[in-house]
């Protein structure tokens, strides 16, 4: 049985300890952003209920995430798509990776489209 690289295992570690501390609620959800290496994800989460309230995808908007300018898509039409359901303030939950790149992009563009966090 192979073991985990000492990589992925520090990798769990920071997303453990985000979510120690990152929950999200009813009146200011979680915005999880999820990173791979072709497509970027992110969703709003409420944890109190157990549902997601929006999600996008560079794979939906069929642009390419491996790029800060996909990254970029993801998060203006996720922020339009929260300001439409009157979701205004988020916690933002960046899944153990560095705030940096594209999750620092994703993360710009939600807010100029009128997320706050």
């Amino acid at each position: 049985m192979a073991r985990k690289s000492r990589k992925v295992n520090l990798l769990e570690r920071r997303k453990r300890r985000v979510r120690k501390t990152v929950s999200g609620s009813a009146d200011r959800p979680r915005l999880r952003v999820t990173r791979t290496l072709k497509h970027i994800y992110a969703q709003i989460i409420d944890d109190t209920q157990g549902r997601i309230l929006t999600t996008v995808s560079s794979l939906g908007l069929k642009v390419a995430g491996g790029n800060v300018a996909g990254a970029t898509e993801v998060g203006k039409a996720l922020g339009e798509q929260a300001v439409a359901k009157g979701i205004r303030q988020v916690c933002f939950d960046r899944g153990g990776r560095l705030y940096h790149g594209r999750v620092k992009a994703l993360a710009d563009a939600a807010r100029e489209a009128g997320l706050q966090f």
